[in-house]
């Protein structure tokens, strides 16, 4: 029964942190909220109902705009009006992070 008691106490942690709190911060927090167990009892409750705590990453510039490289010419100038099938094309590229590594996603469309 306390192990039930201690799991709802956590998970209402975990929450209240928006998932932001580990196994540490949440024993500190059910210490301050007069629960008495242990980092080893508590850490093992976490792993068993998979709370981990999302991590921050450090944002990071990918784009090198200080390079000597040919620019190409902005021909539309964000003016996307047109009149005829296959007469102007537009993309995008990204990347996105998926468990396998990096994938990359390109998008051509005719805005006609």
């Amino acid at each position: 029964m306390e192990n039930e008691a201690l799991t709802v106490a956590i998970h209402g942690i975990f929450k209240d942190s928006f998932g932001s709190y580990g196994a540490p911060r949440i024993q500190d927090e059910l210490l301050k909220r007069g629960y008495g167990a242990s980092r080893p009892r508590e850490a093992r409750i976490v792993r068993a109902n998979r709370l981990f705590a999302k991590r921050k990453r450090k944002f990071r510039v990918t784009t090198d705009s200080r390079h000597d490289y040919p620019i190409a010419p902005n021909i539309l100038d964000r003016d996307f009006t047109v009149h005829r099938k296959n007469q102007v094309w537009v993309s995008d590229m990204t990347r996105i992070r998926t468990g396998e590594g990096w994938m990359y996603l390109t998008v051509i469309m005719d805005p006609f």
